[in-house]
This record gives C-alpha cells, sequence and structure tokens, in this order.
C-alpha cells in the first residue's frame, strides 16, 4: 500500500471516528467507543480486527506476551483509542511500540474523551 492509499485510508477511519464521536459525544468507556468504531468501519467497507494480537519477537523467538492493538485496520494501520481526560507521553509510547513490534509505520492515538475530536486524534508515522 502506497503512501497515498494509507493517507486515504487514515482518513476514512477518521471520519469514521467523527461519526461516533458526534453520535455519543465524550465520557463513556473506551470499549463502547471501540465497539462503535468498529461498527461504522464496517459500514464503510474498511476490513479490520479487533484485539490483534501483536508478537514480541525475542533473540530469534516468536513470544505472545499478551499485547493486543484495539483495531488493526486493513492490516496497515495501528488504532489505539482512549477515553482519558488527556494523553500522556506513555500512551505515545504504546502506539510507537506496536509500530515497531507489528513492523507497521502508520499509527493513530485517539482519544475520544473530548469536547471535539480532531483535537483528540495523534497520528504517527515511522
Amino acid at each position: 500500500m502506497e503512501n497515498k492509499d494509507i493517507i486515504q485510508l487514515s482518513t476514512k477511519v477518521i471520519g469514521a471516528a467523527i461519526e461516533v464521536h458526534k453520535a455519543l459525544g465524550p465520557g463513556l468507556l473506551e470499549s463502547t467507543y471501540k465497539q462503535c468504531l468498529a461498527h461504522e468501519l464496517n459500514i464503510n467497507g474498511i476490513n479490520f480486527k479487533i484485539e490483534s494480537p501483536v508478537p514480541v519477537i525475542y533473540n530469534g523467538m516468536k513470544l505472545d506476551c499478551g499485547y493486543r492493538v484495539d483495531l488493526l485496520v486493513e492490516n496497515k494501520i495501528i488504532v489505539e483509542l482512549k477515553s482519558v481526560e488527556s494523553l500522556s507521553n506513555i500512551h505515545q509510547a504504546q502506539i510507537l511500540s506496536y509500530l515497531k513490534l507489528a513492523n507497521l509505520r502508520k499509527g493513530l492515538l485517539i482519544n475520544f474523551n473530548v469536547k471535539l475530536l480532531k483535537n483528540g486524534i495523534k497520528s504517527f508515522v515511522l
């Protein structure tokens, strides 16, 4: 998938998240937003996996350490969802680590606990 395609896919995911946020607003649990965003992606014909495992490769051995990304979109973009007062450095470190472990380049960190969703979205490219 070329950069242009990843940008277009990211835009669609962000649009779907905005639709969810418009309908629900802030203040709900992360799990609620995850299920609703998954439904919105499905409506838009976007392939994804919920709670997709991310193995750790250590000394050549593939280990299942229990890491799961909230949404893996088209096997190209990791989407991590939060519903917190504000995003912190640990949230950013988490998505960057997931991108490295999954050998992917694009990630979206979306905090639904904001008045205007565009203020809760951070995009990452490795």
